[in-house]
């Protein structure tokens, strides 16, 4: 590996470090000893005794977090970047820099300017005092967008979409640093439904010139006001168009997004992101309708489910239980966790699936089967859509 490439992000990583610039960064590839770590997450606090970076070690089925002053922080940085972790990517409030590492070959270094109206004081947080983000209060976006108010503020009703965009931004982070994205041109990003934008946005900040982003929305008052936008606050890597999920081709992509996307729109949505190659599929699903109607479940259940709000609830879960095993049949990783907490909004379950392997694994279609006989499913619009026959 040319040392000067590496020496190059450490540089820029111990400037951010020193100067409170640094915002996020990621550790991915990893090829240690222990075969449960997947990737490592670091950014800035500050605690009692001064500033510190939290890591964040990410295993199969935990995360243990640690706090490190930045001296010590930095030394066992430079132990693993490009030794037991091949890639890393750092975020700063000026810079995105990725550095690419091949075992005994030539690493590549990227640095490209942070987009979205970033600024130093945003990279400032704190465990005892107000928790800086990802995305700035003081983006001047969010203002045009009507998110925040001149101050810098979430403006009033606007709390919980502000710290919804945080959130999302933060797990499209982690997201991506998992999955197995190209890294020789810019990502192609879709957001189906994608509303008022405010998550729109959010994407083609976070990830600036590594990405061109899409925004489809059937409503052409909100795609005319979300391009200007784009046009004023300097998103070249950003556009809306006027479309209808399942029924607009977007062309060939990279990641998937669909939130709250109503009934079978979610799976029109999925179903053309694994058709148009997207490696990372991420949906929040809502108003899971189509299988009420179909589910007969087990006479034990059925005193249960005389009540609404069970049947409601057992539908929600049958749903996306099946949409899981579906994208894992068709060959993704899949996990499928709270979004943001149910004190914020009622909407909050996140299925992100990235693909990893070829589809059509037949053990898998038969577990499929018989969950889907389990609850009486004879139907179900995925599963029509990728050419299961889950009655077969």
């Amino acid at each position: 590996m040319p040392a000067r490439q590496l020496e190059q992000f450490h540089e820029i990583l111990r400037a951010a470090a020193a100067d409170g610039s640094l915002l996020k960064l990621t550790l991915g590839k990893y090829r240690g000893a222990d075969v449960t770590l997947r990737n490592v997450f670091v950014r800035t606090v500050t605690l009692k005794s001064g500033p510190h970076l939290t890591f964040v070690w990410r295993h199969e089925t935990r995360d243990i977090t640690k706090n490190l002053p930045p001296a010590d922080a930095l030394t066992q940085l430079a132990a693993l970047i490009g030794h037991d972790f091949l890639d890393a990517h750092l975020f700063t409030t000026a810079t995105t820099a990725q550095l690419e590492c091949q075992p005994g070959e030539t690493a590549r270094l990227k640095l490209i300017p942070t987009a979205g109206g970033l600024s130093p004081a945003s990279a400032a947080p704190a465990h005892d005092q107000a928790k800086a983000h990802l995305i700035p209060a003081s983006a001047p976006w969010l203002r045009a967008l009507g998110i925040t108010n001149d101050r810098g503020q979430p403006r009033e009703g606007m709390s919980d979409k502000f710290r919804q965009i945080q959130k999302f931004t933060e797990l499209l982070g982690h997201l991506i640093a998992e999955s197995p994205l190209p890294a020789d041109r810019p990502l192609r990003v879709v957001d189906m439904g994608c509303g008022k934008g405010y998550l729109t946005f959010a994407v083609a900040s976070l990830l600036g010139a590594r990405a061109t982003v899409l925004g489809i929305e059937r409503r052409p008052d909100l795609v005319d006001k979300c391009n200007a936008a784009a046009r004023a606050h300097g998103f070249a890597n950003l556009q809306f168009t006027v479309g209808e999920i399942g029924a607009t081709d977007p062309g060939a992509m990279d990641i998937l997004i669909a939130l709250h996307a109503c009934d079978t729109a979610t799976d029109d949505a999925l179903d053309q992101g694994l058709k148009a190659g997207a490696t990372l599929l991420v949906v929040s699903p809502c108003c899971q309708k189509e299988l009420r109607a179909q589910l007969a479940a087990p006479a034990v259940l059925a005193d249960a489910l005389r009540h609404g709000i069970f049947q409601e609830r057992q539908a929600e879960f049958v749903t996306d239980a099946l949409r899981a095993q579906l994208l894992e049949w068709a060959g993704c990783r899949t996990k499928v966790f709270e979004f943001i907490s149910t004190e914020h909004t009622a909407k909050n379950l996140m299925i992100a699936a990235i693909k990893s392997q070829p589809p059509g694994d037949p053990a898998r279609a038969a577990r499929l089967r018989d969950f889907a006989a389990f609850y009486g499913i004879r139907h179900q619009h995925l599963a029509a859509l990728l050419g299961l026959n889950l009655s077969a």
